[in-house]
């Protein structure tokens, strides 16, 4: 029956992640490993009973790949989840322990054509709490789809537990509907309209590499390759073996960051860019700064319900003179990221390709952006699933990273703090680069909230 079923192509989101698999050879890559728990003595077969439900209303949890004549991979939607929904206690086992079993699920990949790309385990923890972990492939599920599908378990359990109290959660979006409203950009004026926009920022002038250590690495080999011009990083037998280490940011310096952006009308993520290529800006001796930004294309109620994976990256480029504000800069920074937002429909993978062709003679196939960003503000709190019960989220490696460096800031759940989730390659960077980097990128940021007038080579300098 599955097979007999509509199929449709990839998206220019799936793409991307089909792109890195295909030149990554550990397949966990697009692994993304999370859970839930909350302090709250579960009803288990209700919960199982949510968990069905919510499969019920989410189609990319339904969603599998397969080849056709062509050998082109589709994707179809199958009508029912039927596996079982696992079972783990962890109550005799200690959390690191809990943690290590989780981290291993993680890392094993999928079968990506004709099977289930999700697995969902009920779990009850060492420290008395109990709930979810949800492994899924990124071709299926981002992190704004991850909690979404969480807090409708939730409202979906909490409603068969507390009928009285807990209302039902309302319809989900269609991600078929979605999808099918993606599809319709391929070939279009508007397609055409941001094709030119991103071709013409890219070919405006080559960018510049800037590394978490400074620049030693990118002098050194400039003077191995004999080419003092180079702006490219190349790093040779680089190994893609990956972790996770998260800093906490607590709840009142967090607060006084979301404040100024409130009282600045500036976006979160502005201001974390600005922090993060002000580093660089310090270590490199360069004003050229280009980060990879993850932007998420769930505008409207019905993208940010209709499950799947949305996100675009792109690499954001900015040149930002000592003699700017801080508050000029974050300005700047605004500017070019709402021009990106209106283009960001366009495929990145055709963006990549169209830079690495065009400074193919000067690149050598190297990279300019020494890490990438997401910042997500949703919570489980946030969309009302957990009615006050206290509860944890922590997030697992899967082993392997396509880039040196990926940041995720999230706000944690009890003071709304933020958490910088890195997700690091250990050939490269180290916990140690990590402390330095997260301790200089704090500072940036906090003497800049507190001196908006302060110019940014002022800045540089004081930290």
């Amino acid at each position: 029956m599955a097979t007999r079923a509509k199929t449709y192509p990839l998206t220019a989101a799936q793409k991307l992640h089909f792109f890195s698999l295909e030149h990554c050879p550990r397949k966990s890559l697009s692994n993304i490993g999370t859970s839930v728990t909350l302090d709250h003595d579960v009803d288990w077969n209700a919960l199982k009973a949510a968990i069905y439900k919510a499969y019920d209303r989410c189609e990319s949890m339904r969603l599998r790949f397969k080849k056709n004549s062509k050998g082109e991979t589709v994707q179809y939607i199958v009508p029912k989840e039927t596996r079982d929904i696992e079972f783990r206690n962890f109550e005799n086992n200690t959390m690191e322990e809990a943690k290590q079993v989780m981290i291993e699920w993680t890392s094993t990949p999928f079968e990506l054509y004709e099977s289930p790309l999700n697995r969902v385990v009920m779990i009850s923890m060492p420290d008395g709490y109990k709930g979810l972990y949800l492994l899924v492939h990124h071709m299926t599920m981002d992190a704004q789809s991850l909690i979404i599908f969480f807090a409708d378990v939730l409202q979906i359990y909490c409603n068969m537990k507390f009928p009285e109290a807990a209302e039902a959660p309302g319809p989900l979006s269609s991600y078929i509907e979605q999808l099918q409203k993606d599809l319709k950009y391929e070939g279009s004026k508007a397609q055409e309209r941001d094709k030119k926009y991103i071709y013409n920022l890219l070919e405006s002038s080559e960018p510049s590499y800037a590394d978490i250590d400074g620049a030693r690495e990118m002098k050194e080999l400039r003077k191995k390759t004999n080419n003092p011009k180079l702006q490219a990083m190349h790093r040779e037998n680089r190994t893609i073996e990956a972790t996770i280490d998260k800093f906490h940011l607590e709840g009142e310096p967090s607060a006084r960051l979301m404040n100024f952006c409130e009282n600045y009308r500036i976006p979160m993520v502005c201001l974390l860019l600005l922090g993060l290529r002000t580093y660089f800006q310090k270590f490199n001796y360069i004003d050229d700064i280009s980060i990879n930004t993850a932007i998420a294309r769930r505008a409207t109620l019905a993208e940010k319900n209709s499950g799947g994976t949305r996100i675009h990256c792109f690499s954001f480029r900015t040149i930002i003179p000592r003699d700017m504000t801080f508050l000029e800069a974050l300005h700047e920074i605004q500017y070019q990221q709402n021009q990106l937002f209106r283009h960001a429909n366009f495929d990145p993978v055709d963006a990549m390709r169209h830079r690495a062709e065009y400074y193919a003679e000067k690149s050598m196939g190297g990279t300019y952006e020494p890490m990438a960003l997401t910042y997500q503000p949703l919570t489980l709190k946030a969309a009302k699933a957990t009615y006050d019960v206290p509860y944890k989220t922590d997030w697992y490696t899967n082993g392997v990273a396509a880039q040196e460096l990926y940041l995720t800031v999230m706000h944690r759940v009890d003071d709304n703090g933020l958490d910088f989730n890195f997700e690091y390659q250990k050939a490269h960077v180290t916990y140690e680069k990590l402390e330095k980097f997260y301790y200089y990128l704090c500072k940036i940021l906090f003497l800049g909230v507190q001196n908006p007038d302060k110019m940014i080579g002022e800045i540089i300098e004081e930290v």
